[in-house]
């Protein structure tokens, strides 16, 4: 169930609203106010509410209206909100602002390396981004690694890098958040926090994530074995506890195949945009590990459905000290932002093939 606040509502109708909600619910969960399109919204698990109290809010003059959502995710679904989401990025800052997702909106690449290593390193690459036609500038300042001893990034010093990449290059820019207490650290240096595929269940960062003061969009990868039910239901979280800016990220699941890194899940595109209205972006660098295959798969991705592209991009490869056998070179992201821009162009147009004769 969502409820949809009435927008002339006053103060003392709305109080009396939560403290019915808290009682009924037995204070067993906070009771969060989050604006989608302008328009303050509640969800509610229905089941928890009895009848007598359902007809209540029905009824109440706080609400404009009540939308029965039968899935466990409500706030993020398709059956509350038909219409494709537009997330806004780098509005906020002194840089370009992007839209990703909407409605007939132009696939967005973001790229850059995988970790921030040094300030030679990212600005070099960050201009080659700039460059090449990606509107986004990605780069870790602090890196999950399944070893101890790997490279973790440079932390609050990769962010202040990051800062100064985007003062130079007008590129908005986004990078990995791990823990709730530096939610709003990275919010302050970066336009778009990206919660990894290792924390996609981790509900304390979700909600830090939800509750950033600054309200910076959110990309949610896709976990390594996780469902799409499951995904959707991290993402509700975050839109839950009163941030609406959520993209979503498919970046493979694990397989028991060793020939690609993991297996990109396409399917998931085209039905994720019948359940839900977050727009969905593809990183190729991750779902198969290997260079040779990210322009194929970007391909793929774009002709699927994705709303955008995120690529791992490094000036020398093969001197990376992360994921370098899965980063491209500078003119291998030119010719995918190219090939994209052509693609897009097809799709667009969707010309039918003349009839053989």
């Amino acid at each position: 169930m969502i409820l949809i606040i009435r927008m002339q509502s006053s103060s003392g109708e709305r109080t009396h609203l939560l403290n019915l909600l808290r009682q009924a619910t037995g204070n067993q969960r906070p009771i969060n106010l989050t604006i989608i399109d302008e328009h303050e919204v509640i969800a509610l698990d229905e089941s928890q509410l009895d009848a007598a109290t359902r007809l209540v809010l029905t009824q109440h003059p706080a609400i404009e209206r009540v939308v029965h959502v039968t899935t466990p995710y409500k706030l993020v679904s398709t059956a509350f909100k038909a219409e494709r989401s537009r997330i806004k990025v780098g509005d906020a800052s002194r840089c370009q602002a992007v839209t990703i997702g909407g409605e007939d909106a132009a696939p967005v690449v973001i790229a850059g390396p995988c970790a921030v290593e040094s300030r030679e390193q990212l600005l070099t690459t960050a201009q080659s981004v700039k460059a090449a036609g990606a509107q986004i500038l990605r780069g870790g300042a602090f890196k999950p690694r399944t070893s101890p001893y790997q490279f973790q990034g440079l932390g609050v010093e990769g962010l202040h890098l990051l800062a100064e990449a985007r003062e130079l290059t007008g590129l908005p820019v986004i990078t990995e958040v791990m823990e709730p207490d530096m939610v709003e650290t990275v919010a302050q240096y970066a336009d778009i926090l990206q919660i990894g595929s290792r924390n996609m269940q981790n509900f304390p960062l979700l909600l830090a994530a939800g509750r950033n003061r600054l309200q910076r969009p959110v990309l949610l990868k896709r976990g390594l074995s996780a469902t799409i039910e499951e995904w959707l239901l991290a993402a509700e979280y975050i839109v839950a506890a009163g941030n609406p800016n959520v993209i979503l990220c498919e970046r493979g699941i694990r397989s028991f195949d060793p020939h690609t890194r993991n297996l990109l899940d396409l399917a998931c595109i085209p039905l994720l945009q019948e359940l839900t209205h977050l727009p969905v972006i593809v990183d190729p660098s991750h779902a198969t590990g290997r260079r040779e295959l990210v322009p194929t798969m970007s391909r793929a991705g774009i002709a699927a459905g994705a709303a955008g592209l995120i690529l791992e991009v490094h000036p020398d490869p093969a001197s990376a000290l992360c994921d370098g056998r899965q980063s491209i070179t500078p003119e291998q992201l030119q010719s995918i932002v190219q090939e994209i821009r052509l693609l897009t162009q097809i799709l667009v147009l969707k010309t039918p093939l003349s009839p053989v004769a």
